[in-house]
């Protein structure tokens, strides 16, 4: 590894291998945004961090990404990343300290097809609950009970271990945690009525961790000219 001095050399340069910066566009409450600074943390790779606010998106980040939706990443040896399951797998690749990545290795398409369902499925009846005012307001139960389906599945593979990823939390976890996180908050009291005991301890000891504080700490909105901000900080 390196010695502290190069290391803090590295970070206050915030460069990677190519000599390039790396950038994480992201916004705090978004659950996509949320689980690439999950991995990135993880990881230990050093990005520079610029929050934006989704109604007043910069120019600069326009510019690095057409899609201009976070978490958007720019690195020189994947050039621009716009999906957060591509996020975590670069850092993850990068460095793994906490072997995330080892229920991908032993079920790729498995674990490809997990964040299908959470990306797909789940999470298009999660917005049309938690907004259904953009949606359809009559068809909110039917969404909500739609997702609690896949809830209710989550809590059936906690009962037999103690992590979805296996004894510890990794890849199969972070994918879906932030996810749930907003199922809950769409009406708190339903959902911690629900009858899943193992899905509401797994959950909160996530929402109480130094590792769920530390990603959500809040930023500034990034101006151009502001000094770089380094995450994990």
């Amino acid at each position: 590894g390196c010695r502290s001095d190069d290391y803090r050399a590295f970070k206050a340069k915030l460069v990677d291998d190519w000599g390039q910066k790396m950038i994480l566009w992201s916004f705090r409450r978004c659950p996509y945004a949320m689980r690439a600074r999950l991995a990135i943390a993880s990881a230990g790779v050093i990005v520079e961090l610029r929050e934006i606010v989704l109604r007043n998106k910069p120019a600069a980040f326009i510019a690095a990404s057409a899609k201009a939706t976070v978490p958007v990443l720019v690195s020189s040896d994947q050039g621009v990343l716009q999906e957060s399951r591509d996020i975590m797998f670069w850092a993850l690749n990068r460095n793994d300290p906490e072997n995330w990545l080892a229920p991908w290795r032993a079920d790729q398409a498995g674990v490809d097809a997990f964040f299908d369902h959470i990306d797909g499925p789940f999470k298009t009846h999660l917005d049309r609950y938690k907004y259904a005012s953009r949606f359809d307001a009559d068809a909110a139960i039917e969404h909500r009970a739609a997702g609690a389906k896949t809830l209710a599945m989550l809590d059936g593979m906690l009962a037999k271990q103690t992590n979805l990823s296996g004894e510890n939390l990794a890849i199969l976890d972070f994918a879906c945690l932030p996810f749930i996180r907003q199922f809950r908050i769409a009406d708190e009291d339903w959902f911690d009525a629900q009858p899943w005991p193992h899905l509401h301890p797994w959950l909160q000891a996530f929402l109480a961790s130094p590792r769920f504080a530390a990603v959500m700490h809040k930023y500034q909105p990034w101006q151009d000219g502001d000094e770089a901000i380094t995450f994990p900080g």
